[in-house]
């Protein structure tokens, strides 16, 4: 296809306004005209002539040089390539129409050879949008995705270029997420002391009554009580466009994943503790949890699973208890997959909140998909329970409604996991054993398992997991007397001389106590006392007067 650069004269005539071109006086003067390119595209589909044309350049060395861009990229298309000479077409005629740079060749070849749009610049905003819709995951899942991208990233970084997104924009970003935090702190310390004051100011009185209506109308002018984003949910926003990024680079939209390298503080996840007796009565004096996880101890669970052994669910809380099940899937465990007969489950399913909706799900991870095997106590709590569900199918009748569930509503329809969480934290409240979370029941199967000697391996099985590391992580709170063994165990692998002396010193010292109770000395010889006892045996028998 034919293109050209020429020289261009932008005078006109004072009188008419149009342009003198050749005809104008000064033209062959020394850097008086500017230099153009023009260069014919492939028609469109309905024939129609197109080109790409641009002007202003100073020299002809600069307009050659772009004319010589231009045909580079309309050589990245093969001549038998229909459609890339179409979309290379395109995208000329719209940079020439916006004026807008040339883009580089290298990066067009690898656009037109992904099949992505080489037209105009992809922004995050759309990026994510696109990525989102692509997702085939879970409702909740898909929903906390999309709560990172409309609150978090879109408004912050939204209207970027994707390929020109870089660490310091995320730091940026973060450290405005920080800021407006320390902004919320201070509006909702505000709020709360101004409604403090207004419940100090008497309803009587006419001066009163007006200075409460001024304190509400302020108060009404200032923000409401928002949340602050935490440690986890930055971690959450930045795991999700970490995600977003990498599928953008499987599909060589980037090159480079600028998430993979941001840094931000990191998440302390607290660690379970144990209701000690020390625990325990600091809490019943302050009411306050030593960690937001914590444990109960084989007495502490026993005494509750004795508190609620008539309750419906009572083979629940026994089953997550000493099985470890999530909420979720002893919600939805199925008797299909409970076989009493073998003293096993398979993990197969669960039941999910999304909001107070709830439904059913796959379990959360691959692991979760597993075989949990049933101790002799836990089968006869979970045959019991069959014959008392049994019961309730036939007293309901044509009104059961029969979802195939081990735990169910009374009359047979799906628990729902909020509500069992509500009626769990009722049951310990009125049973008087400190507090725990109902998934701290499933921390306490685990940390049962480990205080038992039972292998990581098996206990990591046993609660899904992915990797014996999280197991670890998580559940090294073990028990009191499990500590005390290891630390007893620990300080005898390490000889220390005093140690030594101490201990022959009180093996001798107890030795000596025996024997003085036995009424010898180490040759087998009487002591003082037991002399004295003897003297006083012959003498009485002395006195004793002959038959």
């Amino acid at each position: 296809m034919k293109g050209s650069t020429y020289r261009r004269c932008s005078c006109r005539d004072p009188k008419t306004g149009k342009e003198l071109g050749t005809s104008c006086p000064r033209r062959n003067s020394r850097n008086h005209c500017t230099y153009s390119i023009r260069q014919e595209l492939s028609p469109r589909e309905d024939g129609s002539r197109r080109s790409f044309a641009r002007g202003g350049y100073g020299s002809l060395k600069t307009a050659q040089a772009d004319l010589d861009h231009v045909r580079a990229l309309l050589g990245l298309a093969d001549s038998d390539d229909p459609e890339g000479n179409e979309l290379i077409a395109e995208m000329l005629a719209e940079v020439s129409r916006e004026r807008s740079p040339l883009p580089d060749v290298e990066e067009t070849r690898r656009r037109l050879n992904a099949g992505q749009d080489l037209i105009g610049s992809l922004t995050v905003a759309e990026w994510l949008d696109r990525w989102l819709s692509g997702k085939r995951i879970r409702k909740s899942g898909l929903n906390r995705y999309e709560t990172d991208i409309r609150v978090h990233l879109k408004p912050r970084i939204g209207n970027r270029r994707l390929d020109r997104l870089r660490v310091s924009h995320l730091s940026e970003m973060f450290t405005d997420i920080s800021d407006a935090n320390a902004q919320i702190l201070e509006d909702n310390a505000q709020r709360r002391a101004a409604i403090d004051e207004l419940a100090t100011v008497p309803w009587t009185g006419v001066e009163n009554r007006a200075r409460r209506r001024a304190m509400k109308a302020a108060i009404d002018e200032m923000p409401p009580f928002r949340r602050i984003t935490g440690p986890a949910t930055r971690q959450h926003v930045k795991a999700t466009l970490r995600a977003a990024l990498n599928d953008a680079i499987g599909q060589q939209v980037i090159t480079f994943n600028p998430a993979a390298h941001v840094e931000i503080d990191p998440v302390r996840k607290p660690k379970a503790l144990v209701w000690t007796d020390e625990r325990v009565a600091k809490w019943e004096q302050t009411g306050e949890k030593p960690s937001p996880v914590m444990v109960w101890t084989p007495q502490q669970t026993g005494a509750f699973l004795d508190f609620v052994a008539e309750d419906r669910l009572y083979a629940m809380w026994h089953l997550i208890a000493f099985r470890g099940l999530r909420r979720g899937e002893a919600c939805g465990q199925p008797w299909s997959e409970t076989n009493l007969d073998t003293h096993s489950l398979t993990v197969s399913s669960q039941l999910v909140q999304d909001g107070w909706e709830i439904e059913a799900s796959d379990p959360k991870t691959d692991s979760g998909y597993r075989v949990v095997a049933l101790d002799d106590d836990t089968v006869n709590v979970l045959k019991r329970h069959r014959e008392r569900q049994d019961a309730a199918r036939e007293e309901w009748g044509s009104a059961w409604v029969d979802t195939g569930h081990v735990f169910t509503q009374e009359d047979g329809s799906w628990l729902h996991p909020g509500k069992v969480t509500d009626l769990f934290e009722r049951l310990v409240a009125a049973s008087g054993l400190p507090p725990i979370r109902l998934h701290d029941l499933r921390h306490g199967a685990a940390t049962l398992m480990l205080a038992a000697d039972i292998d990581i391996k098996i206990v990591s099985d046993t609660l899904g997991h992915s990797d014996t590391r999280i197991t670890r992580d998580i559940y090294q709170s073990v028990l009191p007397q499990v500590g005390r063994s290891a630390a007893e165990a620990t300080a005898k692998l390490v000889p220390l001389q005093r140690k030594a002396e101490a201990e022959k010193t009180a093996r001798k010292a107890a030795k000596k106590n025996k024997a003085r109770n036995s009424g010898k000395t180490k040759g087998g010889k009487p002591t003082d006392k037991a002399k004295v006892q003897a003297e006083a045996d012959k003498k009485a028998k002395r006195r004793v007067p002959k038959k």
